[in-house]
């Protein structure tokens, strides 16, 4: 029996498989693993992770996530997951080469996240090639969950948007200007938080000021990020997560305002990792 994690900043999904199958499913908070110590991670998994497999043996793990940037933090991560689930074989990846894999397999293309976060990379169908920095919701993460949410409160609090609209964003999410400032810059994680009001933009996509703010950040996702890689027009662009999913429409009409083709586009990547390990 198998174990395989993708985990993102929001939930962490785990599925244990044997044969191809889903044996059992749970969901844990979600984490990035740069932005925490081994020994946090370690007393996490404890309280989230322990319980569920409590009695399990797998013969392998493989946890995908975010943040899993370099050696250092996948080996943090690897002995937090030892010191909880019993397996001889634990491998860590970044969430990026999730993303490669479910979505091409073991053939070759541009995969992307879009979800709270962002990020890309060319992929040839065993690797990571390429990859454009995403820089986080401060300096990047272009068309992101976070961003769209960080433009959306902008544009809010500066009147960017027509009047009907703000105030019924401060409606209902219960906000004002100082929770909104309370909630960004005093409390942690603020990229959850915006990324948690996002599903305005998606039930007010027909507002002509909504839609051009979506529609800008998905084009500059593609001109700062997918513009950067070799022969990038040559091609299929495939994305995982939850804001590629739901807001489909604008992003091909964004890809088709900068020349590029958009494939398959699936909410979550642990479908095609369970095929992926189940070869």
């Amino acid at each position: 029996m198998k174990l395989i994690a993708d985990c993102g900043s929001t939930k962490i999904q785990w599925c244990a498989v044997e044969d191809g199958k889903v044996v059992k499913e749970f969901f844990t908070p979600g984490m990035n693993a740069v932005m925490l110590t081994e020994e946090e991670m370690t007393a996490r998994m404890a309280n989230e992770l322990k319980p569920e497999v409590e009695g399990m043996a797998f013969e392998s793990i493989y946890f995908y996530g975010a943040g899993c940037i370099n050696d250092d933090v996948c080996g943090n991560v690897r002995r937090a997951i030892a010191a909880n689930a019993s397996a001889p074989v634990i491998e860590v990846y970044t969430d990026l080469l999730a993303a490669a894999r479910a979505l091409f397999g073991n053939e070759a293309g541009i995969a992307c996240i879009l979800g709270t976060g962002s990020n890309s990379c060319y992929y040839d169908g065993e690797k990571i090639v390429d990859n454009v920095s995403p820089l986080g919701y401060i300096l990047g993460d272009e068309g992101s969950g976070a961003v769209l949410g960080k433009l959306l409160v902008g544009d809010v609090l500066k009147k960017q948007l027509p009047e009907h609209l703000c105030e019924k964003f401060l409606a209902q999410y219960d906000l004002d200007r100082m929770k909104i400032i309370q909630k960004v810059y005093r409390e942690h994680p603020a990229n959850r938080f915006l990324a948690s009001i996002t599903p305005f933009l998606i039930q007010n996509i027909e507002e002509p000021a909504v839609h051009r703010l979506v529609l800008n950040a998905f084009k500059a996702f593609f001109v700062r990020n997918i513009a950067n890689y070799a022969n990038y027009k040559e091609y299929s662009i495939n994305f995982v997560g939850s804001i590629a999913h739901y807001y489909r429409d604008v992003l091909e009409e964004a890809a088709d305002a900068v020349d590029c083709k958009i494939g398959k586009i699936l909410q979550v990547p642990m479908e095609g990792l369970i095929a992926y390990h189940s070869k």
